[in-house]
């Protein structure tokens, strides 16, 4: 199927889901509404950013569709494969911060790009709980490993459960942001049939997290709690900033600075050479829960 084809039906499929995540999302927080901008990418294409704040549920949440196109930097161009400077690429990207602690955050990201002769599917879902739920994170990593055992042989859910757990870890603390899900990128070959992957994937979003939220959004928290809450939030920074694929290609293709760093949380701390205290639920999730573990199996 030619590349500019696939783009189309990507791009409206992308559309779809924005709305339809939206609308899900808007319904469980009760109180506030998504506002959105429409923008204009100098040098080609642009997007729809709909961000809720202040909401009974979600403290911030984005969700952001995107299709541009237009030339790479020299510097840049030769990160990406394919050859050239010429590139398209369309997709949706969403990141929810809940307020309360009990609720876990997420970041789901579907997208597909070209560049010279290459086209090829990147995407993924994980979550970032602070005081997890064993349940719930079965749920979520069940959710997606059933989704990709439909799709056997052409994606393997083991191969990118273990590509998110190495991909959402930050080196240089030597621990993962959360408890992971599915990761891919550069997929290439059967575009068709990766399409539907790609499809099944984000249609099943909403399945995959929003029971959680139901069952935990009314549990009550400590102060004590929202803090430590901040203070892993901290990590989310970090690795936005300095290690995150979406985030480093939007600010090296000149795409909106707004939009692209819609996936920080409004209130965040650091403290310094913090310790949780033994046995603590702080602990467990050091423990138990930042470690590598075939949850989907449990």
């Amino acid at each position: 199927m030619p590349s500019q084809s696939m783009h189309r039906r990507a791009s409206r499929y992308f559309q779809d889901l924005q709305d339809r995540i939206v609308s899900a999302l808007e319904e469980l927080d009760g109180r506030a509404r998504f506002r959105e901008d429409s923008w204009q990418r100098p040098g080609g294409g642009g997007g729809r950013t709909r961000i809720l704040a202040d909401g009974a549920v979600f403290e911030k949440a984005g969700v952001n569709f995107s299709d541009v196109h237009g030339q790479m930097s020299e510097e840049f161009a030769p990160q990406v494969p394919g050859e050239g400077r010429e590139f398209t690429a369309c997709g949706i990207s969403l990141v929810l911060h809940p307020r309360s602690p009990m609720v876990p955050t997420v970041h789901a990201n579907f997208r597909f790009l070209s560049k010279g002769e290459r086209q090829w599917f990147g995407g993924g879902a994980d979550l970032t709980p602070y005081y997890p739920y064993r349940e719930d994170v079965i749920h979520f990593h069940k959710v997606w490993q059933r989704v990709c055992t439909r799709h056997e042989p052409l994606v393997n859910y083991a191969h990118m459960k273990k590509w998110c757990d190495d991909y959402f870890f930050l080196p240089h603390r030597g621990e993962a942001r959360g408890v992971g899900g599915i990761f891919f990128d550069y997929l290439e070959g059967n575009l068709r049939a990766l399409f539907a992957f790609v499809r099944e994937c984000g249609d099943h979003f909403l399945e995959a997290y929003l029971p959680i939220v139901q069952r935990r959004k009314d549990e009550p928290y400590t102060e004590q709690q929202r803090v430590f809450q901040e203070y892993r939030r901290g990590r989310y920074v970090e690795f936005n900033l300095l290690y995150d694929r979406g985030t480093i290609f939007g600010l090296k293709t000149a795409g909106r600075t707004e939009s692209i760093l819609m996936s920080l949380p409004p209130c965040v701390r650091w403290e310094y050479d913090y310790h949780p205290e033994p046995g603590s639920r702080e602990a467990e999730l050091y423990e138990v829960y930042l470690k590598p573990r075939d949850w989907a199996n449990e």
